[in-house]
Formats: C-alpha cells, structure tokens, sequence
C-alpha cells in the first residue's frame, strides 16, 4: 500500500506502525510464530501447569477500579421460569434430567486480563492535517458514538473494533515465557522500577529475553489480593508491591529493543498509574501509550504468578511455555484470561 492509501501519513516517534503491514492488527504479536511457539514448547520438561488466573470474581469490590465491578451470575430463564435446578420432566413427562444454565455479567477487565490495542489510544495528527485526532494502534481510528440502549454496542466500538481482543485469540498467544520476581528483591514493597533496577535484578538472576518472548513481571500484588478474600484493604491496595516506572525513558526504549511480543504482570495496569501526568501535553499512562499505540504489544494485568514465580526460583528457572488466549469476542477492547504456564 502506497504512502497515500494509508489511514495515516506521519506515525509516533519510537513507533512501528507499517513494519508488520499497513492493514496489522497483532503487533507484536507477530513475532510470536512457529519457531517461538517452538521455542516455548522446549521449555517444558516436568509437565508441570500452573494456573495463571486470579479467580474472576478477585479483587473483590470496586476500591481497585471504581467503574468496574464482580462478576455476576444469574440462571437463564425461559417463560419467566430459571434454568436452575430445573427438572425436564415439567416439559417431558418420565424425563429425569435436572438443569442449570447460567449467564454473567462481567467487566471484561475486572480481574486477570489481557488489553487490546483498542484499550489505549493517543491524541494525535497521524493525517497531517495540523489536528490531533483519537488513533489507535497502527492509524486505526477511533470513534466518538456511543450505545443508545443496552444491546447496541456496535456503534460504541465501530471506530476500533479491527483492533478488537478477537484478533488475539485467532492468532494464538502461546510461546515462550519469561518471568522476572521483582517481589524477590523488594517484596511487598512500593517500588518504581525503572530501567537500571530491571537490569540489576535480570542480571542477579541469569535472566534474558529474546525477540517474540513474553515478558511476566512477578510483584507478588496477586498473591496479596488472594490473601484479602475478596475484601481488599482500600488504602493498602493501592501502596503495596513493585511497578514499572514508566516515566523512566530508558525503560521505554529497552521495551522497545527488546523486542519483547507481549508485557505482563500479576499488578494493576503494570505501570504506576499514581504519579500523574508529566509537564506539557503527555499521557497518563506512559506504558499503555508506548506499549499499545505505539509498539502493538499486549499488556496483561493482575495475573497471578506467586506460585509460578516460587517454583521457577527453587528449580534455577526463568523460562516456561506459556499458554494465554483472550475470549474471542469481536470488538471487545480487553478480555479476562485463564493462562496456564507449563514448565
């Protein structure tokens, strides 16, 4: 596709839309192929799995996120009457069977989750036209309607949904893991961890990524949330375990280098979300801006990775073949996960 038929004429400084093709929507997704999958399959030598996932209805309440809420379930119904514990033989005389069916309403970003490129986007002149515009991830652009009713969500994600969380799942994201404990060297301890801090802590523990691996960063914020039951401390929650500083640009840039195919951790939002915004015109969250408009790698949030982390420690592990696809719901700017890492 010529310069002209693009949806943007300029791109972000430090991005890589186009490297993958004009139309991509994986990112850096893309580097997760067979060889990596591959690669990830070679780690795997007790065939031993460990779950991933917070149970879905953790946190617990809203103090992490005030406008997401628990999951909630509720039987269906047909005729006013639920499918729970519902005996067939109302319709079929003789009919042993006992029935339940369920449904649930569920904020897709609740709990253990995957972002989409349709999560984040930027204010930004990808048409060269001396406005700002809402864009996306490789000049998709964003749309301004929203829902009229409950049931018509399709004019709310209209302007994003090539970007949408199905995208994932079709590809596959299974390959190679790799994951750094940050709580093994400061605990439950608030730290912003910036660049020279992550290096440190690779190096102390014979930790490297290569291209299409997917970086795990274990806080130990997950295991904490467990440890509440589903009634976080709502000051604490918010003062506990490391983050990336992601005001460091040197941190940034490494992302960048690395090559790194996805970014994950078992925190909220993986970066500090608490320090504000930075002088002049800049985003909130520089690593969802970095990560997912500018570079196309997916970011995964408040995994849970303790007993992961804790095996791969005892056993002198960093690498495992990891499992996680999103649900493959068009349209859906994130989706909860129930990853599986098999060492």
């Amino acid at each position: 596709m010529s310069e002209s038929q693009r949806r943007w004429k300029k791109r972000p400084p430090g991005s890589n839309w186009g490297e993958f093709g004009d139309d991509d929507q994986l990112g850096r997704l893309n580097l997760i192929d067979a060889a990596k999958v591959r690669q990830g399959v070679a780690e795997v030598r007790e065939g031993l799995t460990f779950c991933l996932s917070l149970p879905l209805d953790h946190p617990g309440g809203n103090v992490l996120n005030p406008r997401r809420h628990p999951p909630r379930l509720r039987p269906t119904a047909h005729a006013s009457v639920p499918r729970w514990m519902y005996e067939a033989r109302r319709d079929t005389p003789g009919a042993t069977d006992v029935i339940n069916d369920d449904a649930a309403l569920i904020h897709l970003q609740y709990s253990t989750q995957w972002d989409s490129f349709a999560h984040a986007g930027s204010l930004f002149d990808a048409d060269d036209d001396g406005r700002a515009e809402p864009v996306f991830y490789n000049g998709f652009r964003g749309g301004v309607e929203l829902p009229l009713a409950d049931g018509e969500g399709e004019a709310m994600r209209s302007g994003v949904r090539n970007l949408g969380i199905e995208n994932f799942a079709v590809h596959g994201v299974q390959g190679r893991g790799v994951l750094v404990d940050l709580n093994a060297h400061h605990g439950d301890e608030r730290v912003a961890v910036g660049y020279d801090e992550l290096m440190r802590i690779m190096d102390a523990d014979g930790v490297s990524v290569e291209p299409g691996d997917m970086l795990l960063l274990h806080t130990g914020f997950g295991r904490r949330l467990l440890e509440w039951r589903r009634q976080p401390d709502p000051e604490a929650i918010h003062r506990i375990c490391p983050v990336l500083d992601s005001r460091d640009a040197r941190l940034l840039d490494w992302i960048t280098e690395s090559g790194i195919a996805a970014l994950i951790a078992d925190n909220y939002a993986v970066e500090d979300v608490s320090v504000g915004k930075g002088p002049g015109d800049c985003a909130l969250m520089p690593l969802h801006e970095h990560c997912l408009f500018k570079l196309g790698i997916p970011l995964g949030e408040i995994w849970y990775l303790s007993e992961l982390a804790g095996w791969l420690r005892a056993h002198s592990r960093s690498r495992f073949l990891l499992t996680a696809p999103p649900l493959r719901l068009p349209g859906a700017v994130g989706s909860p996960a129930t990853p599986i890492a098999t060492v």
